[in-house]
């Protein structure tokens, strides 16, 4: 009798792809082999690429959607996406805004040549973030009556001009007969207590300045956000009146209070194919249950389990299909009728009632400008058959996993063969099932914890590109444990047909290839 091999073949699943959805210019920046090996071969692996001009597009799509209904505003960039000089530098270049929410970024954003009139500080401050704020002159997004108190105590304290406040409210609820509600929010005044919020407001009317009202949700609801959008509109309703009536410059002397902010959360589309994310979540419900072999490392149901034979938990996962997304859902947001107020869209109310619109979109307004690049260093096999990947990188320098992002990367050949990007797989080639491990002596690190199909096996000396990883998948969660360094960010844009680079921090938007060359 043989005895059975050490390393056993392992079943072999049906390939299930998560295919990036890419789009011009990340598409033909992900067909240029040559050129992404340069670059981490002078710069390291991991390594960040960012695309400033892709930024640049994506700005004019929400402005688009302002002028399809008629409508004044701005649109602020929220930093904390993605800490890049060059996407900071070349968004000031557009003449976008920037919303702020830590002393670092409003730094960054005044060095990169924003205005103050520009800028929106949100977030948790401390009081450098809002003395610097309070000197410079940004408008700063307020979330209560101690806020408020202690801004106003700063502004008299130092002398300063009046400061520009957008008041943040949340906890809305629709009208009677209607069931959906906006969910709470750790951020900003119920919008029950509007009354107190405005009372603290007035008794600061003479270093105080009001510029409208905003909200937070972190959720993808359209009918949530809606209803947020309605709450608003009554709010503003409610501090122009009071507003008006004050005597002297706070009031009928002075301007009135005009802008509604409606926040982030836009979404993003990160795969080419509807089917492949039906399939996938399919069969990861299957497997948790233990109808098909498992999908994951050690099991993991991303947020399912099982518990006595019965399905529990929610998948806690980005939808990561989404066809509705970025401007797109902004449009739809607007063109959505307001139930308590007449029905009509909620675009239109806001125009009748000459209300700017701001928007502080991240991830979307990010989309497609940007990839992580790893470079493979060992292939090897588990004594259960599995294959593991290890790669120069950490979880936390691509961390799509951390934000619920299911996405494969794409397979860069160190041979020259063009990279696989879905529609170029080899022929007659067998989809091989991997799991990508980070370089850290951690069992946690793993930067997937599913099994994901490669065209081919890599090689040492491959590359993997994670694509559109720009909205907070790139450095938001990247630290230098175990005293490796952290991945270092170049710009890229095409110029005459090839591909052009330089160092993130020295990216300009000075000229018509928009930096120098490194």
């Amino acid at each position: 009798m043989n005895a059975a091999p050490l390393h056993p073949e392992p079943i072999r699943p049906e390939p299930l792809l998560l295919r990036p959805h890419l789009e011009p210019p990340l598409a033909s920046l992900l067909s240029a082999s040559a050129f992404l090996h340069s670059l981490v071969d002078a710069l390291g692996s991991p390594l960040n690429v960012v695309l400033p001009e892709r930024l640049a597009g994506n700005v004019e799509r929400f402005r688009a959607v302002h002028r399809r209904h008629s409508l004044a505003g701005q649109v602020f960039f929220a930093h904390k996406a993605n800490r890049s000089s060059a996407l900071v530098r070349r968004l000031a270049a557009t003449g976008a805004g920037i919303d702020v929410a830590s002393l670092g970024e409003l730094q960054h954003a005044l060095g990169a040549g924003f205005a103050p009139d520009r800028i929106m500080a949100t977030g948790p401050k401390d009081p450098e973030f809002r003395w610097l704020a309070a000197l410079s002159g940004v408008t700063v997004g307020v979330d209560g009556q101690e806020e408020l108190a202690e801004l106003a105590a700063l502004v008299r304290g130092r002398g300063l001009a009046r400061l520009r406040v957008l008041l943040r409210l949340s906890g809305f609820e629709a009208a009677s007969g209607i069931t959906v509600r906006s969910r709470q929010s750790r951020f900003g005044t119920s919008a029950k207590a509007l009354d107190g919020l405005l009372d603290e407001l007035v008794r600061h009317k003479d270093v105080i300045e009001p510029v409208g009202v905003a909200y937070h949700l972190d959720t993808t609801s359209l009918d949530e956000k809606a209803i947020a959008l309605e709450g608003c509109l009554r709010a503003l309703d409610v501090l122009r009146r009071r507003w008006g009536d004050l005597p002297g410059p706070a009031g009928k002397g002075g301007a009135r209070p005009w802008a509604i902010d409606i926040g982030g959360g836009f979404g993003t589309n990160y795969l080419a194919r509807a089917e492949d994310w039906d399939r996938y979540t399919t069969a990861l419900t299957h497997a948790v249950l233990g109808r098909r072999p498992p999908l994951t490392w050690h099991g993991h149901g991303y947020g399912l389990r099982v518990e006595n034979g019965t399905l529990r938990g929610a998948l806690s996962l980005y939808p990561a299909h989404r066809p509705l997304s970025g401007a797109a859902y902004l449009d739809a947001l607007l063109s959505r009728p307001a139930a308590a107020l007449d029905g009509r869209p909620l675009g239109t109310l806001l125009l009748e009632n000459l209300y700017d619109l701001y928007s502080e979109p991240g991830r979307a307004l990010v989309d497609q400008c940007g990839l992580s690049l790893a470079r493979v260093l060992e292939v090897r096999r588990t004594d259960t058959g599995d294959r593991i990947v290890r790669l120069a990188m950490t979880a936390g320098d691509v961390a799509l996993e951390e934000h619920g992002v299911l996405m494969d990367p794409v397979l860069v050949p160190r041979d020259g063969t063009p990279a696989d990007t879905g529609a170029n797989s080899p022929s007659g080639a067998e989809p091989s099932a991997v799991y990508l491990a980070g370089s850290l002596c951690l069992e946690a690190d793993l930067i997937t914890r599913r099994a994901v199909f490669l065209p081919r096996l890599p090689r040492p000396g491959d590359l993997l590109a994670f694509a559109n990883t720009a909205g907070y998948c790139m450095d938001f969660s990247a630290t230098s444990a175990q005293r490796q360094p952290v991945a270092r960010k170049a710009a890229a844009w095409e110029e005459g047909g090839s591909w052009r680079w330089c160092l993130d921090e020295r990216y300009w938007p000075i000229s018509p290839s928009g930096g120098l060359q490194a």
